[in-house]
């Protein structure tokens, strides 16, 4: 019988009453853990949370929170070895796609642990300066940011079950909000592993960091006013929770990220081919690195027509160097979709997109490189290619989550621009070119609708970095379908924990502030 994975609730672990939920090797088959939280008292999990941890949390300055975010950084550092081992089997991606997640998510919450350095000995945030509300300036308004009294629940995506969880707790824990973390089933094991390492430090009060694997159920029926809700995952299941009765009636305050379709625009009048170059390269890796199973993953490629033959040869032939199978083999620089389930809804999703688009490269003709095709959940990288972006309309509305992009052409730049808005708000959209105008100019027509633009042109090409990589310092969110949520900026994330009031007395109080 597999071991069956403890939550930590009520500063307790705690294993569910079910048989649990299996997880699975998506290369080799084999059943690896088991998941379940039925039975626990989720109630007493939340008050716990919100009496116990957020008190003691509060009590601390954003200096001594930064401290303690330092210190889970060490502790999982010291880990980092077992970490690698489970995205390896659980989530079946090679050593630098693991990287993505795990030190991706390490990296990020040492930037929140510096940040709280220069917080200082805080409790809480002044919001800009004093405003006069009258005649005489002893009298005035002064903005203030203070912990919300509540708890933050994370239910969190399979793709990114560290990066998933730190990029989140890093700004709620500084802020003084006690998390807890509701990891996608399918790839439970790193979230809880980690959590566990923390516990086992000693590093955080109890209360303030909880995780329980399985069903969310009941989970949103928990939230008081006070607490807030960030999701990653589907539109549909954002829908859901946006319509429960704790958001409706009760003002919880919820971040969403949602489906995006992200874009790479090419600039016309490319004189030469730097700028294709740089776009193939930047498509390629994001068609390929972690199977193309990211948030952030380009979906959509933007050429003028005269670049369309060029853009379809450039990026197929980087794509046919990648070798794909068992992520244990150092030959192998793809691995596999997460679960079976992400298998079929991938091959599925491919499927409705050839219904409007021809395949420029085919990843369905690959090999394996020690993996078994009956078994093994892995998917070649397919590039598919429309005529016509303006007919092709399934393109614009459909992301497979998936090793899958499409090329398009445009016309002009304005053609280009209103098909990129098709997408309806996305994450994220790259600009290569060499005309600093021409960037600053598409760059800025695109940000009413993306949470990100990210510039390529060959001064910079060393130094960017990447297409779709979320930097704690910029924001990561998006308008529209990519669920209207915003993450990270740097100090900014802090805003989602605290509440801002308005404090007006004299300026003999308020200097105490």
């Amino acid at each position: 019988m597999t071991e069956l994975l403890s939550n930590f609730w009520a500063s307790q672990w705690q294993g569910g009453k079910g048989a649990g939920t299996a997880l699975f090797d998506p290369v080799l088959g084999d059943e690896l853990v088991r998941v379940d939280a039925s039975g626990l008292d989720l109630a007493s999990g939340f008050d716990f949370a919100r009496q116990q941890g957020g008190a003691a949390l509060r009590t601390l300055t954003y200096r001594e929170r930064g401290a303690m975010l330092g210190a889970i950084v060490k502790a999982l550092q010291a880990n980092r070895d077992a970490y690698y081992d489970i995205a390896t089997a659980n989530s079946g991606t090679v050593k630098n796609d693991s990287a993505v997640d795990i030190d991706g998510g390490i990296f990020t919450l040492g930037l929140y642990a510096k940040m709280g350095e220069g917080l200082g000995d805080r409790r809480y945030l002044l919001d800009g300066e004093a405003a006069r509300l009258g005649k005489d300036p002893l009298f005035q308004s002064q903005h203030v940011l203070v912990p919300t009294r509540g708890v933050a629940l994370f239910i969190n995506a399979f793709n990114f079950p560290s990066w998933g969880l730190w990029e989140k707790a890093g700004p709620a824990l500084l802020s003084g909000v006690p998390v807890i973390v509701k990891p996608a089933t399918a790839t439970a094991w790193l979230t809880q592993r980690m959590v566990k390492d923390v516990v086992d430090a000693g590093i955080v009060p109890p209360g303030a960091l909880s995780v329980i694997c399985g069903s969310s159920a009941g989970l949103m029926d928990q939230l008081q006013p006070f607490d807030v809700v960030s999701f990653t995952g589907s539109a549909d299941t954002a829908a859901v929770i946006r319509s429960h009765r704790a958001v409706t009636h009760g003002s919880v305050r919820v971040n969403i990220e949602a489906d995006s379709i992200n874009s790479a625009l090419l600039l016309p009048d490319e004189a030469d081919e730097a700028g294709l170059d740089l776009l193939a390269k930047e498509v390629a890796r994001e068609m390929t690195v972690k199977s193309g199973q990211k948030c952030t993953a380009i979906r959509r490629v933007f050429v003028p027509q005269a670049m369309y033959e060029k853009a379809a040869q450039a990026i197929g032939a980087r794509l046919a160097k990648t070798t794909l199978g068992n992520p244990r083999n150092e030959a192998v620089r793809m691995g596999s979709l997460v679960s079976r389930v992400q298998f079929n809804a991938v091959q599925e999703g491919l499927a409705l997109l050839k219904t409007q688009a021809r395949v420029l490269h085919d990843g369905s003709t690959m090999p394996l490189i020690d993996a078994d095709p009956a078994l093994a959940c892995c998917v070649g990288p397919t590039l598919l290619g429309v005529d016509n972006g303006d007919t092709a309309s399934i393109i614009h509305e459909v992301e497979v989550f998936g090793p899958v992009s499409t090329l398009v052409p445009y016309r002009d730049i304005a053609h280009a621009l209103h098909l990129i808005r098709r997408g309806q708000g996305s994450l994220v959209a790259s600009v290569y070119g060499s005309d600093p105008a021409a960037l600053a100019h598409a760059s800025a027509e695109l940000a009413d609708s993306h949470g990100r633009v990210h510039v390529i042109s060959p001064d910079v090409a060393a130094l960017q970095t990447g297409h779709g990589n979320v930097m704690p310092q910029s924001l990561h969110g998006g308008p529209g379908r990519a669920g209207g949520g915003e993450e990270l900026g740097g100090v900014r994330a802090l805003n989602f924990y605290h509440r801002r009031a308005a404090i007006q007395a004299s300026t003999a109080v308020l200097g105490l502030l």
